[in-house]
């Protein structure tokens, strides 16, 4: 979908952003940062079934596609990109990406089957798209790892680019999934954050959090960064501090 009629016809440097829909200030601050480096800005929407290992997460993941369109345009994308699953997985997925180190560990370990899903629809995509740069947000730290190292290793000609956690007033970080939050979880759930920084050990990390009321998935160290994953009243939440 062309969202800007103004294109040169030369050749450009081209910034990517892939993503599930439901854009927040997270999706938009990497958004910025592409049209501030390159001459086009191509942004993909695609809620990629292949990485869900939750049905049930998969079929109540929130979307807001006329509001994305809106705040896309405004902020002067030139491309919005709408993949349908034939068009991704002609082949029902019978070929996958599949990493055997780094995906093992983490939220690797709690969503079987979710990095295989990732690195192989984003693989898909930067062949599709021919990227000078795409762009990923480091809440989600693990899968920015492994999109590089994939990247890295196939020899992709683009340039992986790390982008800062955005967050809310509370110190939340932005996702999509917050939408699934009550007012009150939302209050909760910035506890999330400020435990991770806290001068404590993991264990009583855990011990803290499991009292106000999460089911933590993991809390552990990783690159010089401590990550955890939590769920809140069945919305799974990932963050993660530099140590």
């Amino acid at each position: 979908m062309l969202l800007d009629t103004k294109i040169s016809h030369t050749k450009n440097t081209i910034g990517f952003i892939p993503t599930m829909g439901a854009l927040h200030e997270g999706h938009m601050s990497l958004v910025r940062r592409s049209i501030k480096e390159n001459d086009i800005t191509i942004v993909s929407i695609f809620v990629n079934p292949t990485q869900f290992n939750n049905q049930e997460d998969y079929s109540t993941y929130p979307s807001s596609l006329k509001r994305d369109k809106i705040m896309l345009q405004k902020a002067g994308v030139q491309f919005l990109f709408l993949p349908t699953y034939e068009s991704l997985y002609e082949d029902n997925y019978s070929y996958k990406i599949i990493e055997k180190k780094i995906s093992r560990k983490l939220c690797g370990v709690h969503r079987p089957g979710h990095f295989d899903g990732v690195l192989t629809v984003v693989m898909k995509l930067l062949n599709i798209v021919k990227p000078t740069r795409a762009y990923f947000g480091e809440k989600d730290y693990q899968q920015y790892l492994l999109i590089k190292k994939m990247a890295e290793t196939f020899f992709i000609d683009a340039e992986i680019i790390p982008c800062d956690i955005i967050r809310e007033n509370s110190g939340l970080a932005y996702s999509s999934r917050n939408n699934k939050l009550t007012r009150k979880d939302k209050i909760l759930a910035s506890e999330f954050y400020h435990t991770l920084k806290k001068n404590i050990s993991k264990k009583e990390m855990k011990i803290q959090l499991e009292r106000s009321g999460f089911i933590v998935d993991y809390i552990e160290n990783l690159d010089n960064r401590r990550l955890g994953a939590v769920i809140l009243n069945r919305v799974r939440l990932i963050d993660n501090v530099k140590l």
